[in-house]
């Protein structure tokens, strides 16, 4: 294979990796930020429990594009292992085993979403039914919670192979590892109780560098080696 054809074939991997994270980013925002809302609301796993029950399709809704970020997530992990490999063999290993941990986090809140639907619909006392979906409710937020861990870990690889291999922008790279920083830190404040004052901000780095990346994939896809 000639060097042209070579960097075709990698832009094209580029691409097809921009388009599985893009489509992981939007079904997390419309999933998490959209959907999940209107349904499991925070410290009320009554009013959850009604939610459930009257806004079933919605319900269903949610869990298929927390489906979504499960499948999308995975493909993004073993296609940025895929464009990176003979960059960085030991990084891109790294990059598509910790974006898989990710992919698992978000499995575990569907797995409890969905086992949340089946107990809403289901034929027993309401007392047991609210105490369940509390449950549900915790596993779904720590998911994600203790997720943030390798929502951050991930971004490390993926920073040091831009800024080693001069392939995209060095300050994407840079970026991208500032937020995978702020996501460790942001995991560990929440689960020691600090109440540190706007704390979301600690993930805005993270989410300009993910979507800066997303960008770029579609965009550029990937320097050639020398450039």
């Amino acid at each position: 294979m000639t060097i042209n054809n070579h960097h075709s074939e990698l832009i094209k991997t580029a691409r097809i990796t921009g388009i599985w994270y893009l489509i992981m980013g939007i079904s997390g925002i419309l999933g998490f930020v959209v959907f999940h809302p209107q349904i499991f609301v925070s410290g009320d796993p009554e009013k959850t429990l009604t939610n459930l029950v009257n806004l079933e399709s919605t319900a269903r809704i949610r869990l298929l594009f927390e489906f979504a970020i499960v499948v999308s997530q995975a493909l993004t992990a073993v296609w940025f292992y895929k464009l990176f490999k003979n960059i960085d063999e030991w990084a891109a290993w790294t990059l598509g085993i910790w974006g898989m941990i990710n992919s698992v986090a978000i499995m575990i809140s569907a797995i409890a979403m969905a086992s949340a639907i089946g107990i809403a619909n289901a034929s027993m006392p309401m007392e047991n039914q609210i105490l369940l979906i509390q449950m549900f409710q915790n596993i779904i937020a720590n998911a994600w919670g203790v997720g943030g861990l390798f929502f951050g870990l991930w971004l490390f690889p993926m920073g040091y192979i831009v800024i080693k291999s001069k392939r995209m922008p060095i300050w994407l790279g840079r970026v991208i590892i500032l937020g995978g920083i702020g996501y460790l830190i942001s995991t560990i404040v929440s689960y020691t109780g600090i109440n540190l004052p706007y704390k979301r901000l600690l993930i805005l780095p993270a989410t300009i560098g993910e979507f800066w990346m997303i960008g770029y994939l579609l965009i550029f896809g990937i320097r050639p080696k020398n450039e």
